[in-house]
């Protein structure tokens, strides 16, 4: 954990002092709700004494009672949940007001990709959440997102439009 320019640094700062204290909130209810942590304990993260610095968390045992759950918490906080099928992810998934990204783990990639044409996320992954390609829009649905950035529709956002229609006239 450390400065984001330093190429050692694995862990940097989040965007602001009011970000890493809605971080640690989510995770205080998630822990006050009955979730456990499971940050191995062999991995210790030491903080700069100034920034806006959150230690990376694994949360276990989390429902959709916990805020970790329903609201987006952008940070370093995996929350796991154990599920009984897939059409229980997807209604919990789905069961929220935002729906920036999802991310889907699994050993199936067909069912994995069945899974993410059903969610309601603007971006999705299986296996990965930590790679926005540029070629690929990134957008929110419902509450989350400021538009769309990345692929062809992000690029017009860069331009100011504007179409002629032109009807020639005979003199």
């Amino acid at each position: 954990m450390g400065d984001p320019f330093d190429e050692s640094t694995n862990v940097g700062p989040v965007i602001s002092e009011a970000a890493a204290k809605a971080i640690k909130e989510h995770v205080e209810d998630a822990l006050s709700k009955g979730a456990s942590d499971y940050t191995p304990a062999n991995i210790s993260f030491k903080a700069p004494r100034k920034g806006n610095y959150v230690s990376p968390r694994v949360i276990v045992n989390v429902d959709h009672s916990m805020r970790v759950m329903k609201e987006e918490t952008f940070g370093p906080v995996i929350p796991i949940a154990r599920v009984a099928s897939d059409e229980e992810v997807i209604t919990l998934m789905n069961d929220g007001d935002h729906g920036l990204s999802a991310s889907v783990w699994t050993k199936d990639i067909e069912a994995g990709e069945a899974i993410v044409q059903k969610l309601d996320a603007g971006t999705v992954f299986i296996n990965r959440c930590d790679y926005p390609n540029p070629d690929l829009a990134w957008t929110g649905w419902k509450n989350s997102g400021l538009g769309c950035t990345l692929g062809p529709c992000g690029f017009d956002a860069f331009f100011k439009l504007k179409s002629y229609h032109i009807k020639e006239t005979q003199a």
